[in-house]
């Protein structure tokens, strides 16, 4: 397995952590709160779940095309 593809997997596995984190912030109280008030969750929540999807679909790409 070449050091691309290892590089790929960490990064999508970064993702699946963050991608997580994000969505289990959005459970919370304040963020129930902020999304009936606002329509939308808190911006904290939007980073974890943005960059967990970025991190998962680039992590993804580059394990699977990385150096073939």
């Amino acid at each position: 397995m070449s050091g691309i593809r290892v590089v790929g997997i960490i990064v999508a596995i970064t993702g699946v952590v963050l991608l997580y984190f994000g969505i289990n912030s959005s459970h919370s109280l304040v963020n129930q709160a902020s999304e009936t008030l606002t329509g939308r969750y808190t911006q904290d929540t939007m980073v974890y779940i943005i960059t967990g999807v970025v991190a998962l679909v680039g992590g993804a790409l580059t394990a699977v095309v990385g150096r073939r």
